[in-house]
């Protein structure tokens, strides 16, 4: 998980010189959500978030079919996602809890982001929106092979677990493996 220096979410210059990851992690999953949203490169997707119980951080949006998922990490099974993210936060953070909700407001509107306490995208040091739709156009979005990897053990709610959703599979030929920006968690046919 991404940790910006301190300082660097209140310093609009340091946050906007951030890499597009960082960038997108800490502050503007929004964004790249509301952008993917605006024309989405896949069908079927909606917004979730992660919102926290209590007096933690670490709200986060991301979109989802239900099955896949997309951040700033790409494409991804949903419940490796949630998975990762709780387990993240709770190693920083002893008793941290979440509880996922739909998003239910406009990700690009500014008066229904600060309501949730999220910046609207003209309280940037610059627009972000072109900044996210250039890195979603970095992406492959046709990811041939998905609906084997959604039917196998290794990618959906029964395979292993432990492994960070950016981990490539590893050790025999995962036809997955191939396709830029996407990297299956762990092994799509759940062996290494």
């Amino acid at each position: 998980m991404f940790q910006p220096a301190p300082g660097t979410k209140q310093d609009p210059e340091k946050r906007w010189a951030q890499p597009d990851r960082a960038f997108f992690a800490h502050g503007a999953c929004h964004i790249l959500a509301g952008v993917y949203l605006a024309h989405p490169p896949r069908s079927g997707f909606r917004a979730e978030r992660i919102v926290p119980n209590g007096p933690y951080p670490g709200n986060h949006i991301y979109v989802t079919d239900g099955r896949i998922a997309f951040d700033y990490r790409g494409y991804v099974a949903r419940d490796r996602l949630l998975e990762w993210f709780r387990t993240q936060l709770r190693r920083q953070m002893p008793g941290w809890s979440g509880t996922v909700q739909p998003v239910d407001f406009d990700l690009l509107n500014t008066a229904d982001l600060n309501a949730r306490k999220m910046r609207g995208p003209d309280q940037y040091m610059h627009n972000p929106i072109p900044r996210a739709r250039a890195f979603l156009a970095q992406k492959r979005h046709a990811v041939p092979g998905f609906s084997d990897l959604e039917k196998s053990r290794g990618c959906g709610p029964d395979g292993p677990r432990g492994l960070a959703p950016d981990r490539a599979c590893q050790g025999h030929a995962c036809p997955l493996k191939r396709v830029a920006g996407f990297r299956p968690l762990p092994c799509a046919y759940g062996e290494a």
